[in-house]
Order: structure tokens, then C-alpha cells, then sequence
């Protein structure tokens, strides 16, 4: 646990008096509402505003693989891999702080995203808060299991930029599927349905265990 919170506090300090990962997560995100916006603007019908969640869902994923691929950036550049991998206990808690830390950081590029498009496409999100709060967490929670997992083994490659999408976005079916059905149910009615959740909580839990056991091989490597 002292592990966990050692690496949990390092990378939210870490962020905290650089602030790189956030606002260049922050800013995309916003960049990619705004293009959303217009090449797909809501219409007045009901029609025309089903492919909301999905849009919403897309800024969230490109956000992530985004501060993703930045998250052992540091380590990587003053070779500070090494040092993670003789800390004194299981490397999976080396995982979860990191895993955490992201987590924590995607939670405030999702607050403001969302903020952004609801006004962009004139969603009203406040009388859902609570339940896409859930959703959003547990799909935050999935995106950053696996992607931490991902952005580890790619970051010593030459191409992790675009390795870490690659392996990371063919795994993330499960998380978005119910992610997006979910919101999508919320948007119509505001009743959040029972299958997409449950099979957020599955993925995630899968996620959390195959990363916190594999971390230890992906680390030695």
C-alpha cells in the first residue's frame, strides 16, 4: 500500500506543478467537441440527437489514449523505469498508482467535456448527474485499467504513439459498448439500464485483475 501511495502521490504532484497531461488532455478534448460540433450539429428531432453518447464517448476515448501515452513519459525520460522496478513490494501496486493517478486525471477532463457538450449540443446533464457520474467513473475506470497496462509496454517502442491505440482501442469494445448504451438510455428517458452496467462492472474488474497480475511481466520486460 505505501507503494501505491507513493506512486499515486509522485504522479498527482508530478501534475500538479507541471499541469502538461491535464490541459493537453483538456484542450483536445474541447478541440474535438467543437469539430463534433460541426461536422455533426443536433437537430431539432429525435433522430438526429441518438448519436450523442457516441460522440460524447469519442472525446472521452481520444482524451484518454491521449494522457495515456504520457503516463510513464517521465519515468521513461529520466530513466526512472528501473527505479519502479526494484520498489519493495508487488509491481501491480506500482499499476494501481499509476492507474489511479490517471484515473484522478481523466475524471477532471471528463467533468469539463462534458460540460462543454452539453452546451455545444444543448444537453441538459443535470438531471442525470448522479447516474452518468456512475457510468462515466466506471467507464474512466476501464479506459485507464487496460490503457496503463498498454501505455507500459509501449513506451520503451519507438512508435508508442501510435502502438499504444492500437493494442489499447480493440480491448476498449466492452467498456464503450456499455458506456455509450448507458449514456444513451440516460439521454432518452433517464433510467439507466441494468445490462449496459453490469457489463461496465465485468470489464472493469477483468481489466483491473489481468493488469494488476500482468504488470509485473510487462515491467520486466
Amino acid at each position: 500500500m505505501r507503494v501505491f501511495a507513493a506512486v499515486l502521490w509522485k504522479d498527482l504532484l508530478t501534475e500538479w506543478r507541471s499541469r502538461d497531461r491535464v490541459v493537453a488532455m483538456a484542450v483536445f478534448a474541447v478541440l474535438v467537441v467543437v469539430t463534433l460540433y460541426l461536422a455533426a450539429p443536433p437537430g431539432p428531432v429525435a433522430a438526429a440527437r441518438t448519436h450523442l453518447s457516441g460522440l460524447l464517448w469519442v472525446t472521452i476515448v481520444f482524451a484518454a489514449v491521449l494522457g495515456l501515452g504520457r503516463a510513464f513519459a517521465l519515468e521513461l525520460e529520466n530513466e526512472a523505469l528501473s527505479g519502479l522496478a526494484l520498489a519493495p513490494a508487488d509491481r501491480g501496486w506500482i499499476f494501481l498508482g499509476k492507474a489511479t493517478a490517471s484515473f484522478l486525471l481523466l475524471g477532471v477532463v471528463q467533468v469539463l467535456a462534458s460540460a462543454v457538450f452539453a452546451l455545444a449540443f444543448d444537453v441538459d446533464l443535470r438531471p442525470i448527474a448522479l447516474p452518468y457520474g456512475l457510468v462515466a467513473a466506471l467507464g474512466g475506470l476501464g479506459l485507464c485499467s487496460i490503457g496503463t497496462l498498454f501505455s507500459a509496454m509501449a513506451v520503451r517502442t519507438s512508435y508508442r504513439e501510435v502502438l499504444l491505440p492500437i493494442l489499447m482501442l480493440p480491448l476498449m469494445v466492452p467498456v464503450l459498448l456499455g458506456a455509450v448504451h448507458a449514456t444513451a438510455a440516460l439521454l432518452e428517458d433517464g433510467n439507466l439500464p441494468a445490462g449496459p452496467l453490469r457489463l461496465l462492472v465485468v470489464s472493469d474488474v477483468v481489466y483491473l485483475i489481468v493488469s494488476f497480475l500482468g504488470f509485473e511481466s510487462v515491467l520486466d520486460e
